[in-house]
């Protein structure tokens, strides 16, 4: 029975992340692009001084809500996250170093993409029983849209409880635990016999902590986010950095690598990747994968910041996408491939292909900063991700469906943590793709509204103070 599952999940799967999905992200990518006139280019300064620089300034939000980079880091904590490190590890050995071009590219459009998102979900927003604010594609398809399309705000909001408990949470654990194993392992502090239980604890406590953090609402999933994200991000760029100065004479190569394998793989890879497609299928379904940009999910967190102007928000969108993809993939790919890890092209790797990379230049010690690094990935994802699955189960079900579930999400951790994952994992990629489709249709039929809200911002308010949301 079991794979007779995966092999209908299989076929599912190519589909949804195969070359259809990927035209249609991209090119709702590309008409948003067109009629904001390449706003994620045309304003990307903009964009950076009204994000890092608000950053900067520590401001309180109204109850029920959240600060914009409470918000923001809430989003990238969901998105920032183990693939951007096994992911990215993937993408090379199966597409050759010229999917990290490709990856770039559907990082150009993601942005614009994740802008518009972010921007509808403020606009459209609205506030719950609680009197929290709340927001995301069920919301503006439900708000924005007429009623004949209200069947795609539901099946949204379905298939987002069906991918969080796999993607989010039980996948996430399972890659904690893996790298806290590994460490322990190294240094023989725990025996191979009692691993089985070290797991089931580590498990239960990772449920508590979940559990802990959620239950106290959206004000301590902000609060907890806006500390973890910016450290865990700035301490793996900083050991990245270290990679690529100490290996700073392969760089131009590994750039060299990089372009010419994005129109020519084969002659990088000795002939094992030999398509173009092949590259380009990987670089953009790992960027996808990583940005979550046309999949939705990110507007759900920015939905309940504090803030008067949508667009104002949405620019948070553009530097999520520029952080997630174009800095920490872009040095995740570096790490790889200047360190001179060892790999074979054509067999898939994982996070193993990154940790490698890190112990070529720094020795085995690393593996405790590996673990650390990939415990606060992970763990952040998790907290994302309940926020979002709790709201896809509050649009379905009402408030009151809300503290129960997220009781059931923090317990899933325990299976995570003891239990072999691969079908879990194969099925909540397969949700986690088709939670698009509602999406991508809802941005097509509301980029126009997008457009309205842009001009009227930067003709009327750009220069103007942000206020309490009301």
């Amino acid at each position: 029975m079991l794979s007779f599952i995966e092999t209908i999940n299989g076929y599912v799967n190519d589909f949804v992340w195969g070359v259809p999905a990927m035209i249609c992200i991209l090119g709702v990518g590309l008409v948003l692009s067109f009629r904001t006139h390449f706003i994620q280019l045309r304003k990307f300064g903009y964009a950076l001084k009204n994000t890092i620089g608000r950053a900067l300034h520590k401001t309180k939000a109204a109850d029920g809500a959240t600060t914009p980079f409470q918000s923001l880091c809430t989003a990238l904590a969901a998105t920032v996250g183990t693939g951007n490190i096994a992911g990215v590890a993937g993408a090379i050995a199966i597409g050759g170093p010229g999917a990290i071009f490709w990856m770039w590219v559907s990082a150009l459009f993601g942005m614009c993409t994740k802008f518009s998102e972010v921007t509808l979900a403020v606009h459209f927003r609205e506030k719950n029983k609680d009197g929290d604010w709340v927001g995301g594609p069920m919301y503006y398809i439900k708000n924005g849209l007429s009623k004949k399309w209200h069947w795609l705000a539901a099946l949204f909001s379905v298939f987002g409880v069906l991918t969080v408990f796999g993607t989010g949470n039980a996948t996430q654990v399972n890659t904690i635990i893996a790298s806290i194993d590994s460490a322990l392992s190294n240094y023989h502090v725990v025996s191979a016999d009692s691993m089985g239980t070290v797991n089931l604890v580590l498990g239960i406590i990772l449920a508590g902590l979940v559990a802990l953090v959620l239950l106290g609402g959206i004000k301590r999933i902000g609060s907890v986010t806006e500390k973890l994200v910016p450290f865990m991000a700035l301490l793996y760029i900083l050991m990245a950095l270290g990679v690529v100065i100490v290996n700073y004479k392969n760089v131009p190569a590994v750039f060299g690598m990089i372009f010419k394998g994005a129109f020519d793989p084969s002659a990088i890879t000795g002939g094992v990747v030999g398509t173009v497609f092949m590259s380009v299928k990987k670089g953009v379904s790992r960027g996808i994968f990583s940005n979550e940009a046309g999949l939705g999910t990110g507007s759900i967190a920015h939905a309940s910041a504090d803030t008067k102007y949508p667009v104002r928000q949405g620019l948070f969108g553009i530097f999520e996408v520029f952080v997630d993809t174009i800095v920490i993939c872009t040095l995740t790919a570096l790490i790889i491939l200047c360190s001179g890890a060892d790999f074979e092209y054509g067999v898939a790797a994982g996070a193993e292909l990154t940790i490698s990379g890190f112990v070529a230049t720094y020795g085995g010690w690393v593996s405790v900063f590996t673990a650390v690094a990939m415990c606060c990935f992970a763990f952040s994802t998790i907290l994302g991700w309940g926020l979002y699955g709790s709201r896809c189960i509050e649009y379905l079900f009402g408030t009151k469906i809300i503290k129960p579930f997220m009781v059931v999400y923090s317990l899933v951790s325990i299976i995570g943590a003891t239990a072999d994952l691969g079908l879990i994992w194969g099925i909540a990629e397969t949700f986690n793709g088709l939670m698009a489709i509602p999406n991508l249709i809802a941005l097509f039929l509301l980029s126009g509204t997008v457009v309205k809200l842009t001009k009227d911002y930067f003709n009327k308010y750009a220069n103007a103070p942000d206020a309490k949301a009301s």
